[in-house]
């Protein structure tokens, strides 16, 4: 393979060379095509993930304003449970559903455990935690294969480019001939693997480091938002002893 690529290129002062991206690609060695077919994958892969991040994100505040402005209400926690039901549509409403599904388990035992105010309010902050651990985890998945290509595509993409690079100067060495014309397509064609790479890396590093920026304010104010109902309900529990 290596040698059918060095015979083209030796033959390039006679042949006429695509210069488009597309006639890069095709003229390019098989390495330096499977090099590039894989960063182009990578950076589709990657664009789908931060526009289903992006998306998710919009939805997640706009849906936890919503559930925040029905817990401050007023209205009755047992109703807000009720027409929350088994299934909550967000993280901050599951964590909600979560705590006033062990209120009531606790609560429906009458209180007989050994020390009913402190294992009570153990028990809710760790299902918040354990639930807020959960929904957190759903919310980064992808997050580290967007962090992977933006630290591994360049290099990628310069493997390639050094592949192609090293064919065009095999190409000098067997016709003999350093015309610029003999190498110019393979060394064009090793720098647009170069070029992919960069295409692949600068979004997925642009778009990991602001996920990941709203995904710690996102879970911040989760656990504000634990840590006051853990408040509420143990206050609660302390009125009805």
């Amino acid at each position: 393979m290596e040698n059918s690529a060095v015979q083209s290129a030796v033959l390039a002062g006679s042949v006429v060379h695509d210069m488009s991206i597309w006639g890069l690609f095709m003229q390019a060695d098989f390495i330096v095509k499977a090099v590039m077919i894989g960063l182009v994958l990578a950076s589709f892969w990657c664009w789908a993930i931060i526009f289903e991040k992006v998306m998710r994100m919009r939805r997640l505040r706009r849906q936890a304003s919503q559930f925040e402005e029905s817990f401050w209400s007023g209205g009755s926690l047992d109703d807000l449970f009720d027409r929350i039901g088994s299934r909550p549509v967000d993280p901050m409403s599951a964590v909600f559903s979560s705590a006033m599904r062990e209120w009531r388990r606790s609560t429906s035992r009458g209180g007989k455990d050994g020390d009913p105010h402190h294992s009570l309010s153990e028990r809710i902050d760790r299902v918040m935690q354990i639930t807020l651990n959960r929904e957190l985890e759903q919310l980064e998945r992808y997050m580290t294969f967007l962090a992977s290509v933006g630290s591994t595509a360049p290099f990628v993409g310069l493997f390639g480019t050094v592949w192609g690079i090293m064919n065009s100067f095999a190409a000098i060495a067997i016709s003999k001939n350093t015309s610029l014309a003999v190498v110019a397509p393979g060394i064009a064609e090793a720098l647009f693997a170069t070029a992919l790479g960069l295409v692949a890396a600068i979004p997925a590093v642009v778009a990991y480091n602001k996920l990941s920026t709203d995904i710690n304010r996102y879970a911040g104010r989760l656990e504000a938002f634990s840590g006051e109902f853990g408040t509420i309900l143990s206050r609660q529990s302390e009125d009805e002893a």
